[in-house]
This record gives C-alpha cells, structure tokens and sequence, in this order.
C-alpha cells in the first residue's frame, strides 16, 4: 500500500539484503522493534580526547541495557560522558537528487525561503541541501519536492555543529579511538544516527574519510 516503502525494499532485496534486516527496518519505521516491543527515543552526550564532542540518537526498547553498553565502548575509547548539546544547533536539513532538469538553487531559491528555508547549497556531488528550522522541515521538503518533481534522498532534524565550535583532528591515537567508536557504534543495532563536531584539521584526506563516513553530516 505505500509504493515508496515497496520500492525500497524491492531495491533492498536486490542487493542482497537479508529478510531480517529489511523486516527490522520496517519495524523501526513504524516504532516497534522486530521482536514487537515499543520503541522509545533517547540521545547520549559523549567528549572524545581532545575535545571532540559526540551526540548519539537512539531507539531502543530498552534504555538501561542501552546506556550501560554504549558507556562501556566509550570508556573503552578513553571517551568520558559528558555535556555535549552546546557545541550543535538542532536543525532541520532536506537533501534533494541532482535534477537530470538542471534545477539549481536559483531556480528553487524563493520558493524555498516562502516554504521557510533559511539556507541553501549543494554537496560534492550536485544535489541540493536545503536548511530550515526544525519545525519547517516537512513542509518544505513537500513544496519543493512537488512543485519541481525532486527525489528526496533524505530529509529530517539533525544536531549540527556550530562552526565556532569545532574541533581539529591531529593526535594518531586519538584519531584512531574515534573511528574505532565511531565504527562500534554504527554497528550497534539501536544506533539511529551519530553527530560530531569533529573537524578534519592537519590529517590526510583519507583519514578524515574513515571518521566523516560514519557521520550524519
């Protein structure tokens, strides 16, 4: 009955995804886990040597088991918890497919702020991102997506960094205990989504890539 949620699963399936993670996925998606329990959302604040703030979102059934097993990769990776909000903004981001139309950020720009965008741009690869308050985020990946025929590769509220804020990555041991959570924590099954402000400073492109690929930025 909802032809996005089927094309997505047929895509799924030809890759190769095994039933139980698509099963599951489907599950989160309608706030249940694949067992039938009640998910409930909660979000960990975590500090990384020097300075590198983390903000983990979750959905669990059970929280306890959750925070007791997530402070213990953290401590682990030399990490402390700690207050962590103030480094971000929550915000509301609208990712939209490279048109095949050439449709630009000129061609979308006055529809976007009248829908209530605050900031617009592209990515590396062409596709249009859109910034708005969190409680605008909907309306206008809708009227943007409707009116000029966009796939929404993703739209949701995130914590952003706060540019003043960030941190360079230099130290080796303290670039390699934060991919190595960062990995851990990707793989965790309740993790939703994982924040840095962690910036790329004085290391190689490469390096920054195996810290930037498991963040929601």
């Amino acid at each position: 009955m909802n032809p996005q949620l089927a094309a997505m699963v047929e895509k799924a399936k030809k890759a190769s995804v095994p039933k139980a993670v698509i099963d599951g996925a489907i599950a989160r998606g309608q706030g249940r886990s694949p067992t039938g329990g009640v998910l409930e959302s909660m979000t960990l604040e975590f500090v990384m040597p020097p300075s590198t703030a983390l903000i983990v979102d979750l959905e669990t059934e059970n929280k306890i088991r959750v925070l007791q097993e997530i402070n213990l990769m953290v401590k682990k990776a030399k990490g402390t918890t700690g207050s962590s909000k103030f480094f971000f903004t929550r915000t509301g981001r609208v990712k939209f497919e490279k048109s095949d139309k050439e449709i630009g950020i000129d061609e979308i720009m006055d529809d976007a702020i009248e829908a209530g965008a605050e900031d617009l741009e592209t990515d590396a690869d062409g596709n249009l991102i859109i910034w708005t308050e969190p409680s605008k985020t909907t309306q206008v990946t809708k009227a943007i997506g409707d009116k000029f025929g966009l796939n929404v590769l993703g739209s949701g509220i995130i914590w952003s960094a706060n540019e003043g804020t960030k941190t360079k990555l230099a130290s080796s041991d303290d670039l390699t205990n934060l991919v190595d959570l960062l990995s851990q924590l990707r793989e965790y099954p309740d993790v939703r989504a994982v924040y840095s402000n962690a910036s790329k400073g004085d290391i190689s492109n490469e390096e920054w890539e195996s810290v930037e690929e498991h963040l929601d930025i």
